[in-house]
């Protein structure tokens, strides 16, 4: 039985409930499934090691943070995803930056600070190399508190007014094109370019519909396409990612890629932007959630032989 979890108690709510309905629905054509909707940060009741594999849609705080895969493996309950480490990882954007940039992924310039540590806005654009910044939380999903800012004047106002708490990311703003691809079992699937009609791909320009074109696949050369889905697999395999995550980018107006961000619990709603990577390499809905939770059954089938 494959239990998805759905709800939360993040600011992603309702997106994670959209998520687990969807993906409850499609893998009922190949699991028997059962949804559950989460309304604390504690495992829910009635799920059993020895009948249950989890399938967590859980976005943001205690979802995509290792919250709930913490409970999950103590109570000794197989999963589909990323591990605790991995998702802790790369929910935390700094750190993320860090280790894919050890293993030779390029990120734009960045600053990290907490909001009682603020720099000054002169400070923050001579380390970036401009006054064009991009700021959000470093421990949040779906865009939740991204700010872009365009002027010096506009950089005083975000950091006076628009940071009061928390720990924050500053990066220099990339222009050119967003890219994402989705990476399932190690390897990236197809390239999918983000053009939102604001310029911003904020969380109104995700969730509002008609506010975003999507191009799928992306209209890259075949080279560069290699290039991006290569540079993918290095991110997800340098963070210790498994099974499923997907991988956001900017090209460059230069042609440069820098990594964005690994988001180990992407919405997984039907037009969902997983499952339009996935369709680029001939992986319908239904097909995909099966093949998400395949290697957590895998995993459990295993560990059941072990111990006859």
């Amino acid at each position: 039985m494959v239990a998805v979890l759905a709800g939360g108690t993040s600011a992603e709510r309702e997106v994670s409930l959209g998520s687990g309905k969807a993906v409850a629905s499609g893998m009922a054509f190949s699991h028997p499934t059962e949804f559950v909707v989460v309304d604390q940060n504690e495992l829910p009741g009635g799920l059993d090691p020895a009948r249950h594999v989890v399938c967590s849609m859980l976005h943001g705080v205690f979802g995509e943070d290792g919250g709930m895969h913490r409970l999950l493996e103590a109570a000794g309950i197989h999963y589909a995803g990323c591990d605790e480490q991995g998702s802790r990882l790369c929910f935390d954007k700094w750190r993320t930056r860090q280790v894919v940039s050890a293993a030779g992924v390029q990120v734009a310039p960045g600053r990290y600070f907490d909001a009682e540590h603020k720099p000054r806005a002169a400070e923050l654009a001579a380390a970036l190399g401009g006054d064009q910044v991009v700021l959000k939380p470093n421990c949040q999903g779906s865009s939740v508190g991204l700010q872009i800012v365009t002027s010096r004047a506009g950089l005083e106002i975000a950091l006076g007014s628009g940071i009061r708490q928390g720990d924050w990311l500053a990066e220099k703003r990339i222009l050119g094109r967003e890219l994402t691809v989705g990476i399932l079992k190690g390897r990236a699937m197809g390239v999918v370019e983000i053009a939102p009609k604001s310029g911003v791909f904020d969380y109104s320009s995700k969730y509002t519909k008609g506010l975003t074109t999507y191009t799928a696949p992306a209209a890259l050369a075949m080279e560069l396409t290699d290039e991006v889905q290569r540079v993918a697999e290095t991110a997800f395999a340098a963070c210790g990612c498994r099974d499923y995550a997907r991988a956001d980018f900017m090209l460059s107006n230069e042609g440069e890629i820098f990594l964005l961000e690994i988001n180990t619990l992407p919405g997984m709603k039907e037009t969902s932007l997983l499952p339009m990577s996935a369709r680029c390499v001939g992986l319908d809905f239904n097909a995909l959630c099966r093949e998400m939770v395949t290697p957590a059954l895998e995993r459990k089938r295993a560990a059941d032989a072990a111990k006859r």
